[in-house]
């Protein structure tokens, strides 16, 4: 089995899931920083990645978090003003971000529309590239950090950060950071990480849940192509792990993929 070899974790509902994924997250973040003095995390927005920020803010286990050495990015964000409420960072800091003691300077927010780039967001996704490339080691891939987990949902169309099915963005090959014009879901224009920046991460976990996801979720890990299923072009370094529900989950052949371990 490879790296890019989809492990697939099935939880009973969505709620089983976010606290599972909660306490799954917390022990990596915590393995990081045993071992290397510091972590680094890529936030999705939506349901799912909401709930799972949810989860981790209700758990006692938070506390084994060194929130301080907690470097946070996002895949992806609506480019609309800095406060509006449907930005993932807003939303982040309401279910979580506001009540741990994060460092400020390691909270990574993509810019907003009301920024120093204006409406310009060609020039707010460099900037975010030039924040990677600066946070970037060494022997880091593409200027960017190596992600210890970058988490992703999928949306109803197979979609991943802002990568549309059969949209420009999903092709992009050199860039890690991309302006979205046109997005088929609201609103049109955003930013977001490219697919070789998503795969520079150690470990990418995709969520899943609800009925409306299955299809997508049977579409993407048949391995249809990343331009058909930006989904399916989304896998890690060294583990590529989808964390679903049994309605996600219902319409994958069970013998097609084995269980990921605990």
């Amino acid at each position: 089995m490879t790296a890019a070899t989809p492990q697939l974790v099935v939880h009973r509902d969505k709620e089983l899931m976010a606290q599972a994924a909660a306490a799954r997250l917390i022990t990596r973040i915590v393995d990081a920083q045993a071992a290397r003095g510091t972590a680094s995390v890529v936030l999705t927005g939506g349901r799912n990645g909401n709930a799972l920020l949810a989860a981790i803010a209700a758990s006692p286990a938070r506390d084994a978090v060194d929130w301080a050495r907690l470097d946070l990015w996002w895949g992806d964000e609506r480019f609309v003003p800095s406060a509006d409420p449907e930005r993932n960072a807003v939303q982040a800091r309401a279910e979580l971000l506001d009540a741990v003691p994060l460092d400020p300077a390691r909270v990574h927010e993509m810019p907003a529309s009301d920024g120093v780039d204006g409406s310009d967001v060609e020039a707010a996704a460099a900037r975010y590239a030039e924040e990677l490339a600066k946070a970037a080691g060494p022997g880091d891939r593409l200027g960017v950090p190596s992600f210890d987990v970058l988490l992703l949902g999928v949306g109803p169309d197979t979609h991943v950060a802002s990568l549309f099915p059969e949209h420009p963005g999903v092709r992009e090959t050199e860039l890690t950071v991309i302006g979205v014009r046109g997005a088929p879901k609201p609103p049109p224009t955003r930013v977001s990480l490219t697919l070789p920046a998503i795969r520079a991460a150690r470990e990418v976990w995709l969520l899943a849940a609800g009925e409306d996801k299955a299809g997508a979720v049977a579409v993407a890990l048949s391995g249809p192509g990343e331009l058909q299923a930006p989904a399916s072009g989304a896998y890690g370094r060294s583990r590529t792990l989808w964390l679903l529900d049994r309605a996600a989950a219902a319409q994958i052949p069970p013998q097609l993929y084995p269980p990921a371990s605990a």
